[in-house]
């Protein structure tokens, strides 16, 4: 999983394709970071439809007592998600969608 993507796909257009009633403007965004808030698709609390959220980028894990404190993951290897405490019952209970038009990681180099 990437470190950061974009989105510029209009709001319109992202509701579109998938099958998303009454979506939020959406502007154009070229540097999504971890902790960001993010639009994301989910089932309404209905679970009959489907709807577009805006959530902070990040898992605070169900043991935690402070959603503030501590490093919050990003993301997880898809062969070993089941095997991970932090990502268990995530995945099988709370999933959504992140719409991305790119992602892309950073390069660190050597300084010359």
């Amino acid at each position: 999983m990437c470190g950061r993507f974009t989105l510029s796909t209009p709001a319109e257009q992202v509701a579109a394709t998938f099958a998303v009633a009454d979506p939020q403007p959406l502007s154009p965004r070229y540097n999504i970071a971890p902790s960001q808030v993010i639009a994301v698709i989910g089932r309404k609390a209905d679970d009959t439809r489907r709807g577009l959220a805006l959530l902070r980028w990040g898992l605070v894990p169900s043991w935690a007592t402070d959603p503030n404190a501590g490093p919050k993951p990003i993301n997880a290897r898809a062969e070993t998600i089941l095997s991970k405490t932090t990502f268990r019952e995530p995945f099988r209970r709370r999933r959504c969608l992140v719409p991305a038009s790119g992602f892309y990681e950073w390069v660190r180099r050597e300084k010359l």
